[in-house]
Order: structure tokens, then C-alpha cells, then sequence
């Protein structure tokens, strides 16, 4: 382990900022339910205690919220759009002590927490914005003496599950459009991350979210859920997560016909073709395939390499990978941290041996040195069916899969039931053309591993799930439409 000072590592400049009591009504509530234990990734020690609520509190932050929602929706859109800016000022100057919070909990490096607060508090500004842009339509009538026009109302009371991956960003993308709309918000993070949402709720009641309008609600996620998707005042609810469990929560949800957001599991390939520029290639996957330690649902899982780049790619790549060094994610010479926890390092294993196992090799890397930590590992020759080609890695291992023809990458990449994001290697446009047509994906990068922006519309097609997070289609998930028809004029 890195040498870092006990007193050094993980202080905050603003210690308020680690708060431990969900936040309901606007007040900092002592839980009924056991507390929950957040710990350190990287030392395995538990750092913060978060008092955790049961179905009691859980219905009294819907109630809130419903007690909060018509003075809310009643502001204009520059006031609430105020009120999200002030969120945002406060999130960039509170920058270094979110990020601490992030990796202190998560297990990231630093430096990718400071670009998770970066992307967070974009959307928060880019709602901001987009607030005043929210505009209806009129309609021409079809006989006249009529008026006929679309306007567009919040939907309501929503309910926002998080994930720990991104335990800020995933926040921020759910709630600053709903507020935007005029929504109210019970939040629920994962109990792994808790203190990370609760710093960010702590920052929006200092920038003037009035009480009610954004509570979050921490504990174990069956009991919370369940009162979440059965209540008939909770009108949405956006989920982030594991399409097992998304399918669960859609069922939940019928009896009471929410609308919903649903960003579930990905399975990403990235296909570089022979006339990819090989740096760009390299530059790609480094990005798309290890950003976060592999622990996003649109990192690449899959690679697809051209038979006569193949060679090259692998050299190259693998001086890459063998070079990037995992640890303490406040040590700055560390590429990744640690995953978030020992059974994330054992799917990893499990994926690397499986692919051995069945005639792959291994080109960098190789298997855990232990606790959560796993190291960044190339193999290629593994046959397309391998076990990394079918679930989520969600870790450092990259999987490298020859192919001939444009037809037969294709295929490859499509061989899945989830769509969420793809990734395109080439330097033809014509190639390029072809294939982000024929991807079945609701996003396809091309020549880059970074795709995700609140200016564009993020989500997925078949099992990935439904719905759109960011630009302002991520402001009409949380609208609903009314027609109006005005008569006798």
C-alpha cells in the first residue's frame, strides 16, 4: 500500500460536508433502522455511520414532497432555474471536499471524482438553462372559433434511485431536471455511497431548495423500494441499475401506472476497423474500457479488432495497459483505485479465468494481488462466446476478439439483448456511415470513449432499458402534456 498520513488522507476543508442523517422536509432526521457502515474501498476501514430510515420515514418524505410540489411548481422557471444555478456556483466551489467524499466512499482516483463533480454540476447549470427553455405548442384548428394548444406540466412527485458507480453524477442527472420541471424529489442512493448524496442535498438546501422539494432517504433498498413504487403520490420513478432489478421495479410500479425512466445494464462493444488511426484506437479504448476501473455501464466490454490491425492494436494497447498501475485512489500515481468490493474483484476473476480457460491468453495484467484492488489486464484469443462477451465486467479487464469482415463485426456487436452505448474505430466515413446505422444501441461514440455530455440524450434501447438523461429530452421525461381545446372565440 501507498504511505499516505492518516491525517492527510481524506480531509475535508469544509468537515459539514460529511453529513450522517438522511435529509427529509428539510430537516437532518435521526433513522429507526440500523445505521449504515460506509467504508474505504482502498484500507477496508469504516469511516462514517449514516442513520438509516425505515417505511415510516420513507412515506413521510413522500408526503413532504407532495406537501412541497404546488408551491414549487408555481415558481417560474427562471426561479427555479435561480435556485439550481446557486446549486451549481456551490458544487464548483466545493469541488476538491465532493470529490474526497466521492473516492473516500467509491474508491476512484481523485482526479476522475474531480471530473464526476465537473460532469454532475453541468447538469445541474444546463438545467438551470434549459428551465426557461421549456415551451409548448400551438396548434392550427381544424374549424373555427377555436384555440387549440399543448402545454406542459410536472408530472409530479418523482422517486430517483441511484447507483454507487457514479454516485454523484447519477444524483445530479435525475434530480436537476426534475426540479427544472417543477417536480418534487425523493432520492434514494445506494447505501454504499450514502454520504456523497448527502452533500450534495446538504449544498442544495444552502443554495435555497425549499423544505420538501428534495429528500433523501437512506437504508436497505427492499423495504424503501417497496413503499416507493406502491405509493399512488409518487407519479415517476428513474432508475439507474442492473436490468434485473429495473425489471423488478417496472412490475412494482404497474398497479399505480408511473411513468418511467429505466437506464439498465449495458453490454458495450467497440469495434475498430483496419483503417483506424491506431493512436486513436489505443486513446479509445484506454478511455472507454478503464475510465472509473471499468465500473460503468458504458465501458467498453467488449473489443472487436480488425484481423489485419490486430497485431499492431494489441502491442500498442497492451504497452498501454501493462503500464497503468492500481491503488489508493488518493495516490495520484495511480490510474485506478480499488473496486467497490470483493465481489466486483471476484467477477473479474471469474471473467479472466473463464476466457483462459478457453484459449485465451494473457497479454498485461494478470489476477488480484488481493483485497479490492484488481489489476488492469489485457487477453486476447478468447472465443466470442466467452463469459465477458455475456455479463458486465464491471472491472479492469479488457477482451480483445478478431474479426474479418465489416458484416462479421457487426454481428458480433449486435450478439447481445442489451443496446446502451457502442464505440466505432475507423477513418472512413463511409464505414462510419454503415456502421452507426447498423448498430442496435442508443449511442454510438466514433473515435473517442467519451460520449457522455448533459447536452445530449443519454439512454437505451432493448434491455438496456427506456427512457433519456440529459439535453431536453431528459426535461420531458419529467413533463407531462396537456391539450387544451378553447372553444367560442
Amino acid at each position: 500500500m501507498v504511505d499516505v498520513q492518516p491525517r492527510e488522507r481524506g480531509r475535508l476543508a469544509e468537515p459539514d460536508l460529511l453529513v450522517t442523517k438522511p435529509y427529509i422536509d428539510g430537516k437532518w432526521v435521526d433513522g429507526s433502522a440500523p445505521p449504515v457502515r460506509v467504508d474505504d474501498p482502498y484500507t477496508l476501514e469504516v469511516f462514517s455511520e449514516v442513520a438509516a430510515v425505515g417505511p415510516g420515514e420513507a412515506r413521510a418524505a413522500i408526503d413532504a414532497a407532495a406537501q412541497a410540489l404546488p408551491g414549487w411548481a408555481a415558481k417560474t422557471a427562471r426561479e427555479r432555474g435561480g435556485v439550481l444555478r446557486r446549486w451549481y456556483d456551490l458544487l464548483i466551489k466545493h469541488r476538491n471536499d465532493i470529490a474526497t467524499l466521492i473516492t473516500r466512499e467509491n474508491g476512484k482516483t481523485l482526479r476522475e471524482a474531480q471530473g464526476e463533480v465537473d460532469y454532475a454540476a453541468g447538469y445541474v447549470e444546463f438545467y438551470a438553462e434549459e428551465a426557461t427553455r421549456s415551451i409548448g405548442e400551438t396548434i392550427p384548428s381544424p374549424v373555427p372559433g377555436r384555440r387549440l394548444f399543448v402545454e406542459r406540466e410536472p408530472v409530479g412527485v418523482c422517486a430517483v434511485i441511484t447507483p454507487w458507480n457514479f454516485p454523484l453524477a447519477m444524483l445530479a442527472r435525475k434530480v436537476a431536471p426534475a426540479l427544472a420541471a417543477g417536480c418534487t424529489v425523493v432520492a434514494r442512493p445506494s447505501d454504499l455511497t450514502p454520504v456523497t448524496a448527502l452533500a450534495f442535498a446538504k449544498l442544495g438546501e444552502e443554495a435555497g431548495v425549499p423544505p420538501g422539494v428534495l429528500n433523501v432517504v437512506i437504508g436497505k433498498s427492499r423495504p424503501i423500494g417497496e413503499v416507493l413504487t406502491s405509493s399512488p403520490i409518487v407519479r415517476k420513478l428513474s432508475f439507474t441499475g442492473s436490468t434485473e432489478v429495473g425489471a423488478l421495479l417496472a412490475a412494482a410500479c404497474a398497479p399505480t401506472i408511473k411513468r418511467l425512466s429505466l437506464e439498465l445494464g449495458g453490454n458495450a462493444p467497440l469495434i475498430i476497423f483496419d483503417d483506424a488511426d491506431i493512436d486513436v484506437a489505443i486513446e479509445t479504448a484506454m478511455v472507454a474500457k478503464f475510465r472509473n476501473g471499468g465500473q460503468s455501464c458504458v465501458a467498453a466490454n467488449r473489443i472487436y479488432v480488425q484481423r489485419g490491425i490486430l497485431d499492431r492494436f494489441l502491442s500498442a494497447f497492451g504497452d498501454k495497459v501493462r503500464n497503468m498501475k492500481a491503488g489508493d485512489g488518493f495516490d495520484s500515481t495511480c490510474d485506478i483505485g480499488p473496486l467497490i468490493d470483493e465481489d466486483a474483484v471476484e467477477k473479474v476473476e471469474q471473467h479472466r479465468e473463464d476466457a483462459i480457460a478457453r484459449g485465451a491468453y494473457c497479454v498485461a495484467g494478470g489476477p488480484s494481488p488481493g483485497g479490492r484492488l484488481s489489476i488492469p489486464t489485457l487477453i486476447a484469443g478468447a472465443p466470442p462466446d466467452a463469459l465477458f462477451t455475456r455479463e458486465e465486467t464491471f472491472g479492469p479487464l479488457a477482451g480483445v476478439i478478431a474479426f474479418d469482415t465489416f458484416e462479421e463485426g457487426i454481428r458480433m456487436a449486435n450478439d447481445t439483448p442489451y443496446g446502451l452505448a457502442s464505440y466505432i474505430c475507423s477513418s472512413d466515413p463511409a464505414t462510419i456511415a454503415r456502421a452507426s446505422r447498423a448498430l442496435e444501441f442508443g449511442m454510438v461514440g466514433i473515435n473517442t470513449g467519451v460520449i457522455s455530455t448533459p447536452v445530449a440524450p443519454f439512454g437505451g434501447v432493448k434491455m438496456s432499458g427506456y427512457g433519456r438523461e440529459g439535453s431536453s429530452h431528459g426535461l420531458l421525461e419529467y413533463q407531462n402534456l396537456k391539450y387544451v381545446c378553447h372553444a367560442g372565440l
